[in-house]
């Protein structure tokens, strides 16, 4: 875990109340993978007093061997529009990585990828592992849900690298007017994958989680929570354990990535 000062290199307003952000960070953050995450502190002041969790988006060791991280957010309150004020060369304190990420695996030959609304912003991050890790992005399809076509963000990050996409939004303005949980458990239903990795809203997690199980099928999934520590110690982000009545386990410390199977949402 780092804790530093980084650098802004970029923060533009992209889609409907959305930030794509760079940092430049100390080569520590090498080591993240995907599905991790990073505090940060969104104010100088003392208001609003908490860090903010934000998923790495992107994560990328330059050739001076300093690394870039990029975060993908969605401005919902006093922190994060903060937070969308900085400019370039402003400095923010952060730090990580933090918590449990996917787990990137070469030898899934057939992978679904499911991501609702600003859930997608892990999902750059993990396609370019499994790129790397299975030299191929043969076999990953990627399920893509939002409000709106203004909120089906990444879309041309998937596209760009040829990748199967299927999106769905709840206004009709882009694919077909439905969750996206629908076309996905048809899919399943007509070619069973090898896993499943979803980031998203409780209620699209949850079906996800019903549908992997159903099929038999590993179901890794990143919980979107609230956090005031990001480590553990302030017990604010305890998720149910499916193998005990009375433990939790803990979004910061254990997760924001779970083996579907060990949860209950």
């Amino acid at each position: 875990m780092i804790l530093q000062e980084a650098k802004v290199l970029w923060n533009r307003v992209i889609g409907l109340d959305c930030v794509h952000m760079g940092l430049a960070c100390d080569a520590g953050y090498g080591s993240a993978r995907p599905g991790q995450f990073v505090m940060v502190r969104t104010s100088m002041d003392t208001t609003p007093l908490l860090r903010r969790p934000f998923s790495i988006h992107q994560c990328t060791v330059e050739a001076d061997g300093g690394v870039t991280v990029e975060l993908l957010y969605r401005i919902v309150g006093k922190g994060t529009r903060i937070l969308a004020t900085y400019r370039k060369g402003a400095r923010v304190d952060i730090f990580g990585p933090l918590g449990r990420g996917y787990t990137v695996t070469g030898d899934s030959e057939r992978i679904y990828l499911v991501a609702g609304g600003i859930g997608v912003a892990p999902m750059p991050f993990l396609v370019r592992a499994l790129e790397t890790k299975r030299r191929s992005l043969d076999g990953l399809f990627v399920f893509l849900g939002g409000r709106s076509e203004e909120e089906l963000l990444c879309r041309e990050f998937f596209e760009a690298r040829q990748l199967p996409i299927t999106v769905t939004t709840d206004d009709g303005s882009a694919g077909d007017q439905c969750f996206i949980t629908h076309p996905f458990e048809l899919a399943v239903r007509e070619h069973r994958p090898d896993v499943v990795y979803a980031c998203g809203p409780i209620d699209m997690l949850r079906c996800i989680l019903d549908v992997a199980e159903a099929h038999s099928i590993r179901c890794e999934i990143s919980i979107e929570t609230a956090m005031a520590c990001g480590m553990g110690v302030c017990l604010g982000c305890a998720v149910k354990r499916r193998d005990s009545d009375e433990g939790y386990l803990h979004a910061c410390r254990d997760g924001p990535v779970f083996d579907a199977r060990k949860i209950i949402l």
